[in-house]
C-alpha cells in the first residue's frame, strides 16, 4: 500500500496538473470503488475550480471552489494518470501491461476531465481505493480522517509527545508506530528505516522508552529520524516495491536506498556493524531491522 512519501508525491503530481483548473467532465465507469461513490458525484464536481490539493496523512484533499472537498485514498493499487490533451497514456507498472492510464484500460474507473482537455484517470485493479465528498470545514471531523493522529512532518509530533503516548505500554514499539491514531501516514517501510537510523529495535516495549511520561532522550532521535526518511523518501519520489508509480509514471527510488527493509540476510549498511538484518513479523506485517545494532 502506497504511504506518506508516495502519496505526498502523487499530490505534487497533480497540484501541476489540476491546481486552479475546473473539472468540465466527470466520468463513472463504475458506481463503486471500495464504497460506493457519493450520491451525485458527477454532477457535484463538474464546474467546480480546484482551489487546492492538500494531504492528511494517506488521505489526498481537494478543495473546491464550492465549499465541498473531494477526499481520496488510494488503496492498495490505484493511482493517478495525467493525461495532457493529445498526448499519449504512459504505462504505470507492471500491473498495468493492457491499456493502462486512460486508454481505456478495464480498471480506469473515473477520469476527471480538466477545462483544459487534461485528464485524470484513476486506475485500480483491486478496487481498494475510495472517493468522498464532504463540506470542506468538515474534512477534519469525516469518518475517514476524525480519529487520525499528529501529521510525522508536521510540529506536533514530538518526543513528549510519543512518551506521553507510550507510558506504561508494553506493546513492540514499532506497533505503535504504524498506529495512524497515533502518528497518522506513517506505514511499515517507513517505521522500519526510521527504528534503523535511530537504532532501536522495534520489539522494544515501548514504554521503556517513557517513565512517568518523560521521554527517553532516544526518543527525540525518533523522531529526527521519522522526519528524515519520510523526508528523502519524498525526494526521491517515493518507493516502488509492485504498484506504485507517480502521477506522471514514473517510478519511485528510494527502494534502492533501503537500509533494512526487504534484505533480509543481507549485511547491515551502518558503518562498523557485522550485523545481518532480520525478518520478523508483527502484527501480520513484515518487520526488518539489525538484531546487532538496534537495541
Amino acid at each position: 500500500m502506497p504511504e506518506l512519501p508516495e502519496v505526498e508525491t502523487v499530490r505534487r503530481g497533480l497540484v501541476r496538473a489540476m491546481q486552479g483548473r475546473r473539472f468540465a467532465a466527470v466520468r463513472l465507469n463504475r458506481a463503486d470503488l471500495r464504497f460506493p461513490l457519493p450520491n451525485g458525484f458527477a454532477d457535484r464536481l463538474s464546474g467546480q475550480r480546484i482551489e487546492a490539493i492538500g494531504r492528511r496523512a494517506k488521505y489526498l484533499v481537494v478543495a473546491l471552489s464550492g465549499g465541498e472537498s473531494l477526499i481520496m485514498h488510494l488503496g492498495m493499487s490505484g493511482r493517478f494518470t495525467v493525461v495532457h490533451q493529445g498526448g499519449k497514456a504512459r504505462s504505470l507498472g507492471e500491473m498495468y501491461g493492457e491499456a493502462a492510464g486512460g486508454a481505456g484500460g478495464l480498471h480506469d474507473h473515473v477520469v476527471f476531465v480538466l477545462d483544459d482537455g487534461t485528464r485524470i484517470v484513476y486506475t485500480d485493479p483491486r478496487r481498494f481505493g475510495m472517493m468522498d465528498l464532504c463540506p470542506t470545514g468538515e474534512v477534519s471531523s469525516h469518518r475517514l480522517t476524525r480519529r487520525l493522529g499528529v501529521e510525522p512532518l508536521g510540529k506536533e509530533l514530538s518526543a513528549r509527545r510519543l512518551a506521553v503516548a507510550m507510558a506504561a505500554r508494553k506493546a513492540p514499539l514499532k506497533s505503535l508506530l504504524v498506529d495512524q491514531r497515533l502518528i497518522a501516514g506513517l506505514g511499515n517501510i517507513y517505521a522500519c528505516e526510521a527504528l534503523f537510523r535511530a537504532g532501536l529495535s522495534p520489539k522494544r516495549p515501548a514504554g521503556t522508552l517513557a517513565r512517568n511520561g518523560r521521554p527517553d532522550p532516544r526518543l527525540a532521535k525518533l523522531v529526527l529520524a521519522i522526519r528524515a526518511v519520510l523526508n528523502d523518501a519524498i525526494d526521491a519520489g517515493g518507493s516502488t516495491l509492485r504498484d506504485y508509480a507517480d502521477a506522471d509514471g514514473a517510478s519511485g527510488a528510494y527502494q534502492h536506498r533501503f537500509s533494512v527493509y526487504d534484505r533480509e540476510g543481507q549485511p547491515c549498511r551502518r558503518r562498523g556493524c557485522r550485523g545481518t538484518i532480520r525478518r520478523i513479523v508483527q502484527a501480520g506485517r513484515s518487520t526488518f531491522y539489525c538484531p546487532r545494532c538496534q537495541h
